[in-house]
């Protein structure tokens, strides 16, 4: 297991076989056997009776990552998701989780160190919630922290500490019967944080809801990881939720995983016809960043401390030693530094030169991009790392729209025509 990794799934199949004992035994050998010769998953259900839920799945997931498994219904994500913490039973292949006691092996643990993990370790966020009905929000918070013996004092600070952190302070008494879908859902996210598990598993906690409600629940999970950097797990079938969410993405399909990669990497460079699928219909415009479409810094021409943005050299930028912005120019002609952060004003901008971060979005540069008429500087601490102009822009447009592994720079079968003035 890598030493940054809070999570490894090692080659792992699952498979559902409704015989037991020995005859079960033998279906299953005879499935993998199939597996490993090629057959298809449809193949060896007609075959043998035996469902493949997943095939041959290696993921190795961070500490302190999201990573989003996403895919159809019946592609595996949710299958795959419940072996981290024991509740699908793993085939063959190996789940390593690493707990505070070190590693462990799903497939193979006893019985007492898988409790341990999914008491303290491992912790789990329903599509449909999964709270008590007759209990209250305050009962169904503690329940893992009850279960685990915890003293009825120090359950009952945790219960109120998480409860204000997911702003239901008011409603602890209530029962959970009485509260809306997302506040019940607000219900388990306080649930999962009060157990301090390092790891959580979210299977599609959002997918029930109304569409503002589920993306104010998106905006809070992002908030709540920038301050407790947990390892989550998340299972969708939503794209756009996929990559506003995911720092890595896996896309699984027919139960095994295509591809594994950052938003860029999905978004810009899919594997197959089938990812692309995905990613051809969602809106490039409030995806893509800054980071994801600009022209490195190492890609431009440079002389000592000077950067220059075009090859006509009319762009002309200066750094300090540490590589931080401190001029630019255009045309010989000095312009003025704008520094913007995350939610850039455009209607008091004039014609300098916009400093902006990296995380930008596609949106928001064109927007400054049109404003200033000039390109935009990608920052980060103040150091450049690349610039975004009208043919980054116009790239990102045409790559978002015809995403695919044959199609990239293609506009309706012909070349894209880009122009190269920035």
């Amino acid at each position: 297991m890598s030493a940054d990794a809070a999570i490894e799934l090692q080659n792992v199949d699952i498979l559902f076989c409704r015989e037991g004992g020995r005859v079960g035994a033998d279906l299953n050998a005879q499935a993998l056997a199939a597996l490993d010769a090629g057959e298809s998953r449809t193949q060896i259900a007609e075959r043998l009776g035996v469902v493949v839920g997943v095939a041959d799945a290696s993921l190795a997931i961070e500490r302190g990552e999201i990573c989003v498994l996403m895919g159809l219904s019946g592609s595996g994500k949710s299958t795959l998701l419940r072996a981290v913490n024991g509740l699908n039973r793993v085939t063959r292949g190996h789940v390593l989780i690493r707990d505070k006691s070190g590693t462990v092996d799903i497939t193979s643990c006893d019985e007492a160190s898988l409790r341990r993990v999914r008491r303290e370790s491992v912790a789990m966020v329903f599509q449909q919630f999964g709270l008590l009905p007759w209990r209250t929000v305050s009962d169904n918070v503690g329940l893992g922290l009850e279960l685990r013996g915890e003293p009825v004092e120090a359950r009952r600070r945790i219960v109120a500490e998480k409860l204000e952190l997911v702003g239901l302070s008011q409603w602890a008494d209530r029962h959970v019967s009485e509260l809306s879908g997302g506040m019940q859902q607000r219900v388990g996210l306080a649930r999962a944080f009060a157990t301090d598990a390092d790891i959580l598993l979210m299977d599609e906690p959002f997918s029930a809801l109304d569409p503002l409600i589920r993306t104010r629940l998106q905006d809070e999970l992002c908030k709540l990881q920038e301050r407790f950097r947990k390892t989550i797990v998340f299972v969708t079938h939503d794209m756009d939720e996929a990559l506003k969410l995911g720092d890595r993405i896996a896309v699984l399909e027919g139960g095994r995983i295509l591809q594994t990669g950052v938003a860029q990497d999905i978004m810009m460079r899919p594997v197959n016809d089938h990812v692309a699928q995905f990613v051809r219909h969602v809106n490039p415009l409030s995806v893509l960043t800054g980071a994801m479409i600009m022209k490195s810094c190492a890609d431009l021409p440079r002389s000592d401390n000077t950067v220059w943005l075009d090859g006509e050299r009319r762009y002309q930028v200066l750094l300090d030693e540490r590589g931080k912005v401190i001029a630019a120019q255009v045309n010989g002609k000095s312009h003025v530094l704008v520094p913007v952060g995350d939610h850039p004003p455009t209607l008091q901008l004039g014609p300098g030169i916009v400093l902006a971060p990296t995380t930008l979005v596609l949106h928001d540069l064109i927007r400054l991009r049109e404003a200033t008429g000039h390109p935009v500087l990608l920052v980060e601490g103040g150091c450049l790392v690349g610039m975004c102009g009208e043919t980054e822009i116009l790239q990102a447009l045409v790559r978002g729209r015809r995403a695919g592994p044959a199609d990239e720079g293609v506009i309706d079968g012909a070349p894209a025509q880009v122009s190269a003035a920035n």
